[in-house]
């Protein structure tokens, strides 16, 4: 068989996106089209009192102004926040600095920007909540929807705090964060009588589907969503968002196809962000370093119409052996849209007070920070009890710190130089859950050779294109030249959102699921035609490469694909297969783990701080492409250096406005930022995750970056930086 997966195969799309031919969203066009923009509230707290539109609907070029007043009632959904959407027409309340109002339509996107210049508003302004000082806090029953509860305990906390011989107490945070991706949100709408179609950047088509034909009240088998390219999503293009409805009712009102960009500034109070974390957390060992008390407070701030909750100690529950344990959370209403997903939700924030706090107690106990996570290292998952589906977090230790050198590491702080600059080393653990949800996929053998395998996900620009091309091809035992996989079309057979790292978990199976039974069917014609090459050959015989079928014990005898196909007179062969998670599968703990190792370089006179190195080594299941996964693990750490060194979106305290609200202000890294990495992943078999045996990887590796660094600023300079980012004015 032609063994492809795990190889490094370039990019299939690869070539249509260097050179620009890529569709994204914002890139189609179609006859007759109109340009939507939207206009927001400048204020953060307060009631409209009027929205003037007569000098912008007398603009050139204006198709029509449509404000919250003349929207049509919408449904409100689950997973949907209920105030983001629009006010109803009896809710003149501001929640929010850049709350949808309205949406100016016009011929072209220079007339509507002009037009909604002059849109005026009058509104009746009171002070804002914006703080977590100032937040009226509650503790939430569940948290995520109703997945989590709001408390988690297991034994007994005065008990492990009694045990303890040594105490760590602190409080970690972390600030606001937004998504960015380089492409920013963007629908077209066109309606054909009901029927509605969408070009819109989503991370789950489906959903989208089903959401927006749950709110505008009409049949989902009336919505078709597309989307082909995705510039990156991270989370914030995960739920339906009010543009898209604005842009929808827009085309509706006006009779002909509107398009709606949003520009950088708008992604920061349209599509969610990370919400602020405070942290109190406490771990009790005894002297010995055995873990006896865990006790994580976290404290998140949300929308004053909406609960989310960042969900900083759901891995906290499962990270380390530990008989007691508490996890408990606060939330804080404040005015601002409601907070949603953002890469690894609930364990990058939280894992950067976890690994902070276990390096804390590794020096309170003259320990080896490896050597304490070895120590109350998990056997089994510790909340639920249930064994691992596979875990190789040690392996992870050992060959980091051997690839690192760790074992060269004087602990002593302030003891490493290099010249004028301290150095630093750091690691932390990573751990994510191994999700995956139902998928269904199309495949289609033609007699001309081609191979089309369809289904209804989408590439966030990951490599789905690409690895799913893999899996159909090794499966078929045919090239990969021969496949061609479609995605980001609603009206393929059914795949679950991209997010939670499960597309590779959910879809991949699906489509090794479906490709097989082509196989068999084809190797069932072949077998049972007289005039075929192979025929009357046991099935269990038979073996598929290069699209041809044979018996290695005759394998001058061959038949193929296109000649059984011409054989029968059909033009294709085509199979559809559905699968689902294995529900033995619940049987087990289902987490992806790494552990990665940072060295800096701190400039004491400035505060500057420099990643000079980086080692990633990660237990993920089987891979499916090295060069994309490896692209993965590069962008996750890239990311962690941003959260850990710069990322953080500042709020004016007393008007609620977003002030670094563009790529100039809201600092992520660049090229120079970003050090040599190295990144290994171990060898692992998981039988119980799915049928192929991959397990999440995407969201991964920027967890434990944030805390690996700060760990090593602390071994570079004795300080302990507790709030992030870790900037030089800290070091000063």
């Amino acid at each position: 068989m032609n063994k492809i997966l795990g190889k490094p195969l370039d990019r299939v799309d690869g070539k249509l996106k260097v050179t620009g031919k890529a569709p994204y969203t914002a890139d189609i066009s179609v006859e007759n089209l109109a340009y939507g923009v939207i206009f927001q509230s400048t204020i953060s707290q307060g009631k409209v009192i009027e929205i003037e539109t007569s000098n912008a609907a007398a603009c050139p070029g204006v198709l029509d102004i449509i404000t919250y007043k003349e929207t049509p009632t919408l449904v409100k959904i689950p997973f949907f926040p209920t105030k983001e959407n629009l006010p109803s027409e009896d809710d003149d309340n501001i929640y929010y600095n850049g709350q949808h109002l309205g949406i100016v339509i016009a011929e072209t996107l220079e007339k509507a920007e002009y037009a909604a210049s002059l849109v005026k508003i009058t509104y009746e302004e009171t002070a804002p909540t914006i703080t977590m000082a100032q937040a009226d806090m509650f503790e939430p029953e569940s948290i995520f929807f109703g997945i989590m509860p709001g408390k988690i305990t297991r034994g007994d906390i005065a008990e492990g705090k009694s045990q303890a011989e040594v105490l760590v107490e602190k409080v970690y945070t972390t600030p606001t964060e937004h998504h960015n991706p380089l492409e920013t949100s963007a629908t077209l709408a066109m309606w054909e009588g009901e029927n509605l179609t969408l070009y819109e950047t989503t991370q789950g088509i489906s959903a989208t589907q089903r959401s927006i034909a749950a709110v505008l009240d009409i049949p989902q088998e009336n919505v078709r969503v597309i989307s082909q390219y995705l510039g990156g999503g991270f989370g914030c293009k995960a739920l339906l968002r009010s543009h898209t409805i604005l842009t929808a009712i827009a085309a509706r009102q006006v009779q002909r196809p509107v398009k709606v960009v949003l520009t950088r500034s708008q992604m920061y109070t349209a599509c969610g962000y990370r919400s602020q974390t405070l942290q109190n957390l406490t771990l009790g060992a005894t002297k010995s370093g055995q873990l006896t008390l865990i006790n994580h407070i976290g404290t998140s701030l949300t929308s004053l119409f909406d609960d989310f909750v960042e969900p900083v100690g759901a891995p906290t529950t499962m990270m380390y052996a530990c008989p007691h344990l508490q996890i408990k959370y606060r939330l804080g209403r404040v005015n601002t849209i409601t907070p949603t997903f953002m890469r690894a939700p609930g364990e990058a924030p939280g894992m950067f007070a976890l690994e902070s706090a276990m390096d804390e107690l590794a020096i309170a106990l003259n320990i080896d920070p490896i050597e304490l996570r070895l120590q109350n290292h998990a056997d089994i998952d510790p909340q639920t009890g249930l064994p691992w589906s596979s875990k190789s977090l040690k392996q992870c230790y050992e060959q980091g710190a051997q690839l690192f050198g760790w074992s060269l590491r004087n602990p002593i702080p302030r003891s490493m130089h290099d010249g004028d600059f301290l150095i630093g080393w750091g690691m932390a653990s990573a751990t994510f859950p191994s999700n995956s949800g139902k998928s269904s996929v199309k495949v289609e053998i033609f007699a001309n050779g081609e191979v089309q395998v369809k289904t209804g996900t989408q590439d966030l620009g990951t490599g789905t294109y690409t690895v799913m091309t893999q899996v159909a091809a090794e499966a078929l035992g045919v090239s990969s030249q021969q496949v061609k996989f479609e995605l980001g079309d609603s009206n393929l057979p059914n795949a679950p959102i991209t997010g939670n790292s499960m597309t590779v978990g959910s879809v991949s199976p699906a489509v090794h699921q479906a490709a097989n039974a082509a196989k068999q069917r084809m190797i069932q014609m072949a077998i049972a035609d007289v005039n075929s090459p192979i025929y009357g050959t046991p099935a269990t015989d038979i073996t598929v490469e290069s699209g041809e079928i044979y018996s290695p014990q005759n394998p001058t005898q061959k038949d193929s694909y296109s000649e059984i196909l011409r054989r029968h007179h059909l033009a294709s062969l085509e199979v559809t297969e559905e699968t689902a998670p294995n529900p033995e599968s619940k049987k087990y703990s289902k987490h992806s783990f790494g552990a990665i190792f940072v060295e800096i370089a701190i400039d004491e006179l400035l505060g500057e701080i420099k990643v000079r190195r980086c080692v990633g080594v990660y237990s993920v299941g089987k891979i499916l492409n090295s060069k994309t996964a490896r692209s993965q693990v590069i962008g996750g750490i890239t990311w962690g250096i941003g959260m850990a060194l710069m990322e953080k979106t500042v709020m004016d305290a007393e008007q609620g406005r977003i002030v670094n609200r563009n790529l100039s202000d809201y600092l992520i890294p660049v090229h120079t930022d970003i050090p040599k990495m190295e990144v290994q992943f171990v060898e692992e078999t998981d039988p119980h995750v799915n049928t192929l045996g991959t397990k999440s990887l995407g969201e991964l590796p920027i967890v434990g970056v944030a805390a690996a660094i700060a760990n090593a600023v602390y071994h570079a300079t004795g300080k302990r930086i507790r709030d992030l980012p870790i900037t030089p004015d800290k070091l000063l």
